[in-house]
């Protein structure tokens, strides 16, 4: 029964996202107050009524109701509570229908909170956020139903990917379609105010916070997964460049393009025609990621679907939403004049800098992970492009990016002079030279990977000191800081968890050490300034899988540290083995092991890494979100600029606007 009704509240919620995308875009032409104000009622409906249909199949999957063909597919009775339940969106209908829940979550929180938007064009993009869900509503009930019976159910499910029994895996997708989803609200925004021919301060300032909330929950997403291929994968990679993790990454880079370009428009009435294309690009990306991982044309560990009819609807949903979007950006292109001028040293200058590296990084990222396609259907050749372009490509630009972030900060807006910016960024300078300068040193001749990450690092975190401190005047009143916006601490923090992050991750690719050997019980061997000794290798029994567990013995200089617990398991109703690192984490550093296959005789090969600042590379995208949420908080971002207070709504009987 409950199955039935959350089906039937998946058709209603189609129902209502079709009159939502219609009925307020009517009303908005004829400035009728009545059907404008439909959309916020609709708004909330399709929530309540999407919110229904996933708490039915998430009820199907707790109580294991093997009658649903998508549970039997994807879940077991044996598994554990947190994996039935992540287990609703482990798969590729799950998963859509949790992308039109948070679809449905952010236009109702535009009927809930927006009231610092004009009622006109609240409506329009409550209409255009009610046409993607039509479309992605529409794509689930004719082709990937979640709620598909079986005549004969069996006794049991063909249990989850392994690979996702994982508690980083378990909260990593919603992380992730919360900001994928949450772009769709910048791409509402922009279609709206091309619609409305309306692009300026208050356009700027109301997309903010949605693109900012979007970014934040991309990047904790991005983290989680990232940290659960580190300690899941057994390969001890943070990232490896695989196309469902550029999928993500794609539209990171742009989001945080659209949030500086934003400021601009914003601040200054320049950059308008730009800031509309980053948003309808950077839900674009975030469309293409849904494409990637379930149409089959890239393969990856992460992929839900292996499906490539499926694929092309949603393709076909891509091409119609940002070819109509763009097709409407070049007919109003011309209007979209931007007012402020600048010079060429000033910060309006420096964020088209910042903004220009950030797209083209996303770019250079495109390539390389729709090259291998391109090149199969157009020139029948396979390749492979991997970490070394990735690498060889990406790294000049984020270089780049980090060395112009810290004096665009200071720069004033409109006109300002080098010479003042450097000045005033000569203590953080001789810093971040200094740590360079040491680790060079240190390292003897090395490579410059780890000197050049450690400037970066100390050059962004103190530039970000250095922005905060310039606030105070010439009195260097401490007590200032504390009356500061929060965007402006937002700023500096996000900035400083980015230096961390590039110093973290120069540290550990310059300075990581590895050791594969055979190894016998009782056998110890050295890694670095630590000796590990293999103390045994046990059978134990899981709740859903059997595992081989080793116990590996962590010692410096005759004393113990830690013992670890590397695993191999196998699943016997998936019929898959997954491994599970034995880490033993510091602040400094990881000892990392892997328990590999035994040998004749009785060794097993074990494969041992030690990776400096692992840690901080996690702690530094924590950083950025905390900046991005602390900016979120600026009461600033939920009101309309100076001069752009929300207009009355007129009369139904009023004759059509403009």
């Amino acid at each position: 029964m409950i199955n039935e009704l959350g089906h039937f509240a998946l058709i209603l919620g189609f129902m209502v996202a079709i009159l939502q995308a219609t009925v307020p875009l009517v009303g908005a032409r004829l400035n009728h107050h009545g059907m404008m104000s439909f959309g916020r009622t609709a708004a909330t409906a399709q929530f309540v009524l999407i919110a229904a249909s996933f708490l039915a199949l998430v009820h199907a999957f707790v109580t294991s109701d093997f009658s649903l063909r998508l549970v039997t597919l994807n879940s077991h009775s044996l598994k554990p509570m947190i994996y039935k339940i992540s287990g609703t969106w482990g798969n590729h209908e799950g998963s859509m229908l949790l992308w039109v829940l948070i679809l449905a979550l952010f236009g109702a929180c535009a009927a809930w909170f927006g009231g610092n938007l004009t009622h006109r064009f609240r409506a329009t993009a409550l209409a255009v956020q009610g046409a993607i869900g039509v479309a992605f509503i529409g794509f689930i009930i004719f082709t990937s139903n979640p709620f598909i019976r079986l005549a004969l159910p069996p006794f049991d499910g063909q249990d989850l990917n392994p690979l996702l029994q994982d508690p980083g895996l378990a909260f990593h997708p919603p992380f992730l379609y919360l900001g994928y989803v949450g772009l769709s609200m910048a791409f509402s925004f922009a279609v709206a105010a091309l619609i409305e021919g309306r692009v300026d301060a208050a356009w700027a300032r109301w997309v903010r916070p949605w693109t900012l909330a979007a970014w934040v929950f991309l990047t904790i997403g991005i983290a989680l997964g990232s940290w659960w291929a580190y300690y899941e994968l057994g390969w001890g990679g943070f990232w490896f460049w695989d196309p469902v993790e550029n999928a993500s990454f794609m539209p990171w880079l742009l989001a945080a393009a659209l949030l500086h370009s934003a400021i601009v428009v914003e601040k200054r009435e320049s950059l308008k025609s730009w800031t509309i294309l980053l948003a309808i690009l950077a839900f674009g990306f975030s469309l293409l990621g849904t494409f990637i991982v379930r149409s089959g044309v890239l393969t990856s560990v992460h992929a839900f679907a292996n499906d490539p009819e499926r694929g092309v609807v949603i393709l076909g949903i891509l091409i119609f939403f940002v070819g109509g979007a763009l097709t409407l950006f070049s007919l109003r292109a011309a209007s979209m004049q931007s007012q402020g001028i600048f010079g060429m040293v000033s910060r309006e200058t420096a964020l088209v800098l910042n903004n220009v590296l950030l797209a083209v990084s996303a770019f250079v990222v495109f390539v390389g992970t729709i090259w291998p396609l391109v090149a199969e259907i157009f020139f029948d050749r396979t390749l492979s492009v991997g970490p070394p372009f990735f690498n060889m490509a990406f790294t000049p630009l984020m270089i780049l990016l980090g060395l112009a972030l810290p004096l665009g900060a200071m720069l004033p807006w409109k006109r300002g002079r080098l010479e003042k910016g450097i000045r005033q960024l000569t203590l953080p300078l001789i810093f971040a030279l200094s740590c360079g300068g040491l680790v060079w040193a240190m390292q003897t001749g090395r490579s410059l990977q780890a000197p050049i990450g450690l400037f970066l690092g100390a050059w962004l975190v103190s530039g970000a000191i250095a922005d905060l401190l310039q606030r105070l005047g010439r009195e260097k009143d401490f007590g200032r800081l504390m009356r500061l916006p929060r965007a402006d601490w937002g700023k500096a923090i996000a900035h400083s968890g980015f230096g961390i992050t590039m110093l973290a991750i120069a540290a550990l690719i310059a300075w990581e050490k590895e050791d594969i050997r055979v190894v016998d019980i009782g056998e110890t061997w050295t890694l670095g300034p630590y000796d590990l000794t293999l103390r045994d290798v046990r059978l134990e029994m899981g709740p859903n899988y059997r595992a081989r567990i080793a116990e590996v013995e962590l010692g410096q200089n005759g004393q113990m540290i830690a013992m670890m617990y590397p695993e191999k398991r196998f699943y016997p109703v998936a019929k898959m083995p997954t491994t599970e690192a034995g880490i033993d984490y510091r602040f400094l550093r990881d000892v990392y092991v892997v328990l590999g296959d035994t040998q004749d005789g009785g060794s097993w090969t074990m494969r041992s890494y030690l990776k400096p600042f692992a840690n901080w590379i996690w702690a530094g995208a924590a950083l950025m979100a905390f900046g991005g949420l602390l900016s979120l908080s600026d009461r600033r971002l939920r009101t309309a600029p100076s001069g752009h207070k929300p207009r009355a709504p007129q009369a139904a009987k009023a004759t059509p606007a403009e």
